[in-house]
């Protein structure tokens, strides 16, 4: 059968795809890459579907069901009738107490990888006023920390991943489907992660680097 995923706003075809359900072609869409802006997915069932990195700005999710769907890395700006916390595991930060610890990645002299004006360094208090507060932008001005697994992925050989502490009221933004990675306001440097502990370098040779 042919499924259509038409805009919302003009009934232009954004998509045809032949398959057995909408999911699937909607996930075919996703992996194709397909311009879904103002795509209409009202009504439509998403359960468990992988959505990972879609570009679904300005999309029309009314009823969806979007239960166990795979949504990190999304772009989902303008999406209507999106419930935040049904896709963004994170916001459980936003409940914690006392101090939190996550992660951030910096080249080997400290520096963030792309953004090089702060350089990190352990017992360092780093705090910034310049934030992107959007939640629907992924990776905006401010702190950038994430996820172990959000460093490792991103890890590049002479990277370090660097441990870092905040609390709940430091936090500026997580984004909505985040893929691991968020902002803070301020944060301590108070370690570093054993690239050789996490499987990331193999060579007893090697020397971490200590700053």
């Amino acid at each position: 059968m042919k499924f259509e995923i038409n805009s919302w706003l003009t009934g232009k075809i954004l998509f045809s795809f032949e398959t057995e359900t909408i999911k699937l072609a909607v996930e075919a869409a996703v992996k194709q890459r397909a311009y879904l802006r103002d795509a209409y997915l009202r009504d439509v069932n998403l359960q468990d579907a992988d959505l990972q990195r879609a570009y679904l700005r300005d999309v029309n999710l009314q009823d969806a069901d979007l239960q166990r769907a795979y949504l990190q890395g999304a772009n989902l700006q303008g999406a209507k009738n999106l419930n935040k916390y049904a896709v963004t595991p994170l916001l459980i930060l936003l409940d914690q107490p006392g101090k939190i610890r996550v992660y951030k990645l910096v080249k080997e002299n400290g520096e963030g990888p792309f953004n090089g004006e702060v350089v990190y360094k352990k017992g360092k208090t780093i705090s910034v006023k310049d934030i992107d507060k959007d939640e629907f932008v992924q990776c905006g001005k401010g702190i950038n920390v994430a996820t172990l697994d959000w460093c490792i992925k991103e890890w590049k050989e002479g990277y370090r991943i660097l441990i870092v502490e905040f609390t709940a009221k430091d936090i500026a933004c997580i984004p909505v489907a985040t893929d691991g990675k968020f902002r803070l306001i301020k944060c301590r440097v108070i370690g570093e992660k054993d690239l050789r502990e996490i499987g990331l370098i193999k060579e007893e040779s090697h020397v971490q680097s200590q700053s």
